[in-house]
């Protein structure tokens, strides 16, 4: 599986409700509408039925077009004032939504450290019962996968004020940069709490965001197919996954024949995760797994059902050399109908083509649970151990392709379910923090990262985009190593540095080497509220730490210089920086204002600063706020 991710709420995937009325289901009572921007009210009614619209006092009319949808924009008005009435009449339908007041509405989405609660928060206990805010307005969609967008919320996701009650489960994270806000603006703060624990970015752009891109093509053309029947899409996927597999593994993905040698092969439990098993310890990648049974003639001659018991992550399964399901789920069980003329008597070969993309591998679960179960009732048990082949690293293959339509791990089913709801909802502003579920695929990123701002900005008309770039996580080790935490915290980096505005709140210093999930979610929320100022505000507040602007020879010396004169915490010189030639090594440094001298790097090529899973920090701005690790070249 990947890494654990943190999950609050049970997911489900289902197709939305249609409208209760004719509003769009974002509109409830105690909703905070965009201040200072036309006001956009949308929804549906009979075809072409005339739609009066009022905001209190405010009125205008349309007509709703051959599919029943309509849309009218109301006046802008400024933050603050009375609480106001939407009534909304539609023929003999007629919808009031009270309490509604005029403030600025953030988007706070991304995965579980953005989900992250409240009350899971350092002092969470009593940040929750100080939680009591009326115009702090509160809207948490759940988690909502579908394979097409859909126009509706459920019924029960509706604006709250935040009290304790409400403020409980909502987004730490998301919470506290709407408390700071609402202290420096004096308005009413909206927030929306879209989240997954888990979630790949790709998820969170839509269908033709990806598009654009021009390699999703066939993961989105398999999303259809499923859409339109999900046993055809079940198996588009098999077949996309197998191609992966003949690709990525070459002459390695042969051990589903039943005639391949495997008596050298070495043995694993079939009850526990590979890594706790000697020389499987830490590995992610794709493993060959295989054991036998013997049948009778009569046993042979019956079909059956394979329970295999759940696979971390993926699997495909054969038997005598016949793909019998392919499954995506580190903890669903595995139960695949074997055709009659199938089975042998005597000896039968079953081979799993286990993946694991992160934490815990392979098999494992009750023995008891597993077995071939035959069509007259009888169980032939599976052997307790099954001897398995390394195929090839994750760090060799890289991820294979996702079932499209899996909630977090898919393709647009979170942008459809949980964000296409939403839109053309006035926001401020979007607050993101994610990553974890791509950290592998840094390059990726790269192209993803920028295509999801542009398909939400165009979607709500919002441009100011805050990031949380990743936190430490993972074992501190001696000496220069590649990272793939560090790699994706500097696409983070340099997306923020291709845009002004987007703002990235570093969480580098704030996290924990052995817990993915740090509490101090109050320094992330303030982090992203300084942003916020600068960038949504226009505040001339220093709101990042130092961030290199360019990088220098200096005789047989190199100079990076920094947006912003730095100081060292802790030590006389900052630690943390290497140049990098064929290899890379830790170089002294020292600092003066915002310019950082790295001693002895005449044939480098790059340089890096805080380069590792959790790295040790100790350069700082002025303000406190963290230098962000970052890669570069040197020209």
């Amino acid at each position: 599986m990947r890494l654990k991710f943190l999950a609050f709420a049970a997911a489900s995937l289902l197709a939305s409700p249609a409208l209760a009325g004719p509003l769009a289901s974002v509109f409830s009572d105690h909703a905070v509408l965009q201040r200072d921007q036309p006001i956009r009210v949308w929804g549906r009614a009979a075809p072409n039925a005339v739609v009066s619209v009022d905001l209190s006092g405010a009125a205008v009319n349309a007509m709703a077009g051959a599919d029943g949808r309509w849309k009218v924009e109301l006046p802008a008005r400024p933050g603050g004032g009375p609480a106001l009435t939407l009534t909304v009449q539609a023929g003999p339908e007629r919808q009031v939504v009270a309490d509604l007041v005029m403030g600025d509405v953030w988007l706070c989405s991304g995965q579980s450290n953005m989900e992250y609660p409240l009350r899971r928060t350092l002092a969470g206990d009593s940040e929750v019962a100080a939680a009591t805010d009326p115009n702090i307005r509160l809207l948490q969609t759940g988690k909502i996968s579908t394979p097409a967008p859909q126009e509706a919320l459920p019924a029960s996701v509706v604006w709250k004020p935040a009290t304790p009650q409400t403020a409980s489960e909502f987004s730490a994270a998301c919470f506290f940069l709407g408390k700071d806000l609402r202290k420096s603006t004096n308005v009413p703060i909206g927030l929306i709490d879209a989240t997954w624990g888990g979630s790949v970015i790709q998820d969170w752009i839509s269908r033709e965001g990806l598009a654009a891109l021009k390699t999703y093509d066939e993961g989105l053309a398999v999303l259809d197919a499923y859409a339109r029947d999900p046993a055809v899409g079940q198996g588009r996927w098999a077949a996309m996954l197998d191609r992966w597999a003949a690709a990525k593994l070459g002459a390695a993905n042969d051990g589903m024949r039943p005639d391949l040698d495997d008596r050298a092969w070495k043995t694993v439990p079939m009850e526990n995760f590979w890594e706790t098993y000697p020389g499987l310890e830490g590995f992610d990648g794709t493993v060959w797994l295989r054991t036998e049974i013997t049948l009778t003639k009569a046993q042979a001659a019956q079909g059956a059902t394979l329970a295999l018991g759940p696979v971390d992550d993926m699997d495909t399964t054969f038997v005598n050399g016949r793909e019998i399901g392919a499954t995506q789920s580190w903890n669903g069980p595995r139960n695949y109908r074997i055709a009659p003329g199938v089975l042998k008597a005597g000896r039968n070969v079953l081979a799993v083509r286990a993946i694991d993309t992160g934490g815990g591998g392979g098999t494992w679960g009750k023995a008891t649970e597993k077995g071939l179960r035959l069509d007259d009732g009888t169980v032939a048990p599976l052997s307790g151990t099954w001897r398995y082949r390394i195929a090839a690293p994750l760090s060799e293959t890289a991820l294979p392709p996702n079932r499209p339509w899996l909630g977090a791990s898919g393709l647009s089913t979170l942008r459809n379910g949980m964000i296409a709801p939403l839109v053309p909802y006035g926001l401020k502003g979007f607050a993101w923090y994610q990553g974890e579920a791509n950290v592998t695929e840094a390059g990726e990123y790269a192209r993803l990262m920028p295509a999801m701002i542009a398909d939400w900005r165009k979607a709500f008309g919002a441009q100011p985009f805050l990031l949380v770039q990743l936190a430490a996580f993972g074992a501190q080790k001696p000496g220069v190593a590649n990272s793939d935490w560090a790699a994706l915290r500097d696409v983070q980096r340099r997306v923020t540095a291709a845009d002004p505005q987007v703002g990235m709140a570093s969480a580098v210093d704030i996290g924990s080497p052995y817990d993915i999930h740090p509490a101090d979610k109050t320094r992330v929320g303030q982090r992203l509220a300084l942003l916020a100022r600068k960038i949504a505000y226009g505040e001339a507040v220093l709101a990042a730490g130092p961030a290199p602007v360019s990088v220098r020879r200096d005789g047989a010396d190199v100079v990076v210089t920094l947006d912003q004169p730095a100081v060292v915490y802790g030590a006389a010189r900052p630690i943390g920086f290497e140049v990098c030639e064929a290899d890379c090594r830790f170089v002294d440094a020292t600092i003066k204002g915002a310019s950082v001298r790295l001693v002895g790097g005449a044939g480098a090529t790059k340089v890096r600063y805080a380069w590792a899973d959790s790295p040790i920090i100790n350069l700082f701005g002025a303000t406190g706020l963290p230098a962000t690790p970052f890669e570069l070249p040197i020209p």
